[in-house]
């Protein structure tokens, strides 16, 4: 790690280091956090289990740290690794870390230039108790060039009309259409990566969380098409932009150039493991890394 100064893209390595990791000062860690030592693989947390661990392995097992495993929307009280965080002013103890990747870093390679694509807009997705998710199945369900369907199996407590289910589609399948609506879930829209690598463009509002991915950098009809959280400017928005084709594909081209900063491997094991380099040295936990 002391040899990252040495490369010619320190200085951006070290903006992402920073962007995911707050902390400016000492912070103190609960008395009872786990040692790094102690870290074990249980049940349903696996996927976090083995993306921290590829990290956590070299620094020095007897130090201490605190995390939050899953769909994280509010700050912890102390510096915690987290996947996610929300985009709120006073975020610091929210330590970002590549996490649960195998579902949330997937990136396509689309070979179907935006104008060539079909149809207009396209939504799958779990509805179930996402207020904003029904919301737009209300609005749209029946729309005659939008094809959004729900994804969930039966009516459940949210009583999901079944003329809203439609079939799964595959995210290579989703890549016929020129628009693919990125709709928050439990935090962050987890479609998000692999469509800004496509040729396609993601539609969405202003996001709320952020992850790895550093959702909150995102700029508005610039890598994305920002429309508002209740929708109400979504066909005109779309209109616009499928009748200014030129527009939409350069946001296509602004959204695949902001994702091929994630594609080099081994630098974003570098952010990684210095991102926790500087967890530990702010939460004074740190002796000496392997």
């Amino acid at each position: 790690m002391r040899k990252a100064k040495n490369r010619t893209d320190y200085a951006y390595i070290q903006e992402r280091v920073n962007y995911y990791n707050k902390l400016s000062s000492k912070a103190d860690l609960p008395k009872d956090s786990p040692r790094i030592g102690d870290l074990r693989l249980k049940g349903n947390s696996s996927v976090y289990f083995f993306d921290v661990y590829e990290y956590l392995r070299w620094f020095d097992p007897s130090s201490r740290w605190n995390y939050v495993f899953g769909d994280v929307t509010t700050v912890p009280s102390a510096p915690a690794i987290v996947k996610s965080r929300p985009l709120v002013p006073d975020n610091a103890n929210s330590v970002l870390l590549k996490l649960n990747k195998i579902r949330h870093f997937v990136f396509l390679n689309d070979k179907t230039p935006f104008r060539e694509k079909e149809k207009l807009a396209v939504f799958r997705a779990r509805v179930n108790a996402n207020e904003s998710r029904i919301r737009l199945m209300e609005m749209f369900h029946n729309h005659p060039t939008f094809d959004f369907g729900s994804t969930d199996k039966g009516n459940n407590k949210t009583q999901i009309l079944a003329e809203w289910q439609k079939s799964w589609l595959s995210l290579h399948q989703h890549l016929n259409y020129k628009f693919i609506l990125a709709l928050e879930g439990n935090d962050v829209a987890s479609n998000l990566k692999w469509v800004m690598s496509s040729n396609s463009v993601a539609v969405m509002p202003r996001p709320t969380c952020e992850t790895w991915f550093m959702e909150g950098k995102l700029i508005p009809d610039f890598h994305y098409i920002e429309i508002k959280h209740d929708f109400s400017d979504l066909e005109e928005k779309l209109n616009f932009y499928e009748k200014n084709p030129h527009l939409a594909e350069e946001i296509s081209r602004n959204a695949n150039a902001y994702a091929a900063q994630f594609f080099d491997l081994e630098r974003e094991k570098l952010i990684s493991l210095l991102v926790l380099e500087k967890y530990f040295e702010a939460t004074a936990t740190m002796k000496n890394y392997i």
